[in-house]
């Protein structure tokens, strides 16, 4: 079994059957709490184009329009935010990856969806906290309000902020691990 892996094609290097869960219904869950009363205020914002499928799918929870962050990358590990596709103005917005390396991207998507945009507020989560170099310290210079991310990568103590919460992914697992055993389809877990 896997999670959210970074790109779907990886699932055919695997010579044994491969279960894809998603992370995304355990994040989607947390903020449909948070914002029960703001629901009409959210929209969920794709990093670049290639979450923009991630963010539909998480959008479709909140019945909440998507907005697109049109970037550039000059470099590894660099990008350059170009425009914002879609409105934010006035909105809470909730940047939506699969994961945070550097936290570089997610920092300037934020910064562009408040200075350029016009958003209220800005939340961000993700499937896969990596959190490598200075991703601690952009999250917490960042005007981020709440970062969420899964437990599928263990974080040390030097790298557990007040700015970032965590969530377990081990009754996604189990679940999972029951139908199989049970002979279901894994695919129904995510019907509602």
């Amino acid at each position: 079994m896997t999670m959210d892996l970074h790109a779907p094609q990886i699932q055919g290097f695997f010579n044994i059957p491969v279960d894809h869960l998603l992370g995304g219904p355990v994040l989607a869950q947390h903020f449909l709490q948070k914002f029960k009363y703001d629901l009409d205020k959210i929209v969920i914002v794709s990093p670049d184009f290639g979450s923009v499928t991630r963010a539909r799918a998480f959008a479709h929870c909140f019945s909440a329009p998507i907005a697109i962050i049109d970037k550039r990358r000059p470099k590894a590990n660099v990008s350059e935010v170009m425009n914002i596709i879609g409105d934010v103005k006035d909105k809470i917005v909730v940047i939506v990856d699969d994961m945070i390396d550097t936290a570089g991207t997610l920092c300037g998507a934020a910064q562009a969806v408040l200075e350029t945009g016009g958003a209220k507020e800005v939340y961000a989560c993700a499937t896969h906290g990596v959190l490598s170099g200075p991703a601690i310290q952009r999250l917490e210079n960042s005007i981020i309000k709440e970062v969420v991310i899964l437990d599928t990568i263990f974080q040390p103590n030097d790298k557990r902020i007040d700015k970032i919460k965590i969530l377990p992914v081990a009754p996604v697992f189990s679940k999972a691990i029951e139908r199989i055993y049970a002979e279901k389809p894994i695919s129904t877990m995510y019907n509602k």
